[in-house]
C-alpha cells in the first residue's frame, strides 16, 4: 500500500498518521501535483493528493480513504458506537472545512494577480475560520490513547495553521493552542508528519 502526498498538504498529514495509528504498512510517495505525474493521474484522474494506492485499488478523497484505513484495520479509526462515531466523523468534517477555507485563502494569494483579489471573498473565509477555530476550542474532543478520525483532522489543521499561519490565529484560544501537546502523548510521533513547505 502506498499514499501519494506532498509535505505541505495537511490532508496527506492526516492520512499518513491515521495509517500509523491503524498499524497499516504505508509507504509514502512524495509527487508535484502540477507536474501531474503519470502515477498519480492514472490512479486518480483528478490528479489530487493525498491518493492511496493498494493494489488495483485506487483511493481518493482523505475522507473516503479515512473510511478505507478504518475498514482495512478492523475498526481501529473511529468508535464502534453510531453516536461516538458521528461525533468523531462531525469534528473531521469541521477540521477539513476550515482547511478548505484555509486552502482557498493561501491559494487566492498564491495564483491570483494582486489586482484582481477580492478582498470581501478573503474576509469572508476568516470569518468562517476564526468563528470554527473558536468553537474549537471550546468543544475540543476528549483526548486519551483511542485516537479517531477527528483528532487526525484536528492535528493536521493545527500543523497546517502553524505552517501558513503562524501568529495569526493562536490569540484568545489557548486550549486550541496547547491541545497538540496533549495529542503527541498519544501519537508521538505527530512531529514526524506536520505540514512542512
Amino acid at each position: 500500500m502506498k499514499i501519494l502526498y506532498a509535505p505541505a498538504s495537511p490532508y496527506s498529514a492526516k492520512v499518513r498518521m491515521a495509517a500509523r495509528y491503524c498499524g497499516l504498512e504505508a509507504q509514502s510517495v512524495a509527487v508535484d501535483t502540477n507536474a501531474d505525474p503519470a502515477e498519480l493521474v492514472d490512479a486518480n484522474p483528478l490528479g489530487k493528493i493525498p491518493t492511496l494506492i493498494d493494489g488495483d485499488t485506487a483511493v481518493y478523497d482523505s475522507r473516503t480513504i479515512m473510511q478505507f484505513l478504518d475498514r482495512k484495520s478492523g475498526k481501529k479509526l473511529y468508535p464502534r458506537n453510531a453516536g461516538k462515531r458521528t461525533e468523531a466523523e462531525v469534528m473531521e468534517a469541521l477540521c477539513d472545512g476550515i482547511t478548505d477555507c484555509l486552502l482557498a485563502m493561501v491559494y487566492e494569494n498564491r495564483f491570483r494577480p494582486l489586482e484582481k483579489m477580492h478582498q470581501p471573498w478573503l474576509d469572508r473565509q476568516w470569518s468562517k475560520i476564526e468563528r470554527s477555530l473558536d468553537y474549537l476550542n471550546d468543544n475540543l474532543p476528549r483526548t486519551t490513547k483511542k485516537l479517531h478520525g477527528g483528532h487526525f483532522a484536528l492535528a493536521s489543521l493545527i500543523g497546517y495553521l502553524a505552517l501558513r499561519f503562524d501568529g495569526q490565529w493562536e490569540r484568545g484560544r489557548p486550549k486550541l493552542k496547547n491541545w497538540p501537546g496533549k495529542f503527541s502523548k498519544f501519537f508521538p510521533e505527530y512531529d514526524e508528519y506536520k505540514s512542512k513547505g
